[in-house]
């Protein structure tokens, strides 16, 4: 995935507002069967995400480290945040213009 820092040196004046407002903006002008599918595939690689990490943490383990980890590094994921919103917005544009 691609970082997308240099989007995000003045939010407003780029995007009108955050890169997660612009993805909510977007995906009100999809219609509710892509919004579904799109949620479905985050939720799919989520799960995925989860699977390959029980390979190492029970379920309760993989739960605390992630927060802890979220705790330790919240400037880092603020901006990963940012770059899901916007590589996730673009995917729903895609399926605009399909």
């Amino acid at each position: 995935m691609k970082n997308y820092d240099a989007l995000f040196e003045d939010e407003n004046d780029i995007f009108g507002g955050t890169p997660q407002s612009k993805y909510w903006d977007i995906s009100k002008q999809i219609s509710e069967d892509f919004a579904q599918e799109a949620f479905d595939d985050i939720i799919t690689r989520m799960a995925s995400m989860e699977q390959m990490l029980m390979k190492y943490y029970d379920e309760e383990e993989l739960d605390e480290s992630v927060k802890y980890f979220g705790y330790d590094n919240s400037t880092l994921i603020e901006e990963r945040k940012k770059s899901l919103y916007m590589e996730l917005a673009g995917r729903l544009i895609y399926k605009l213009t399909d």
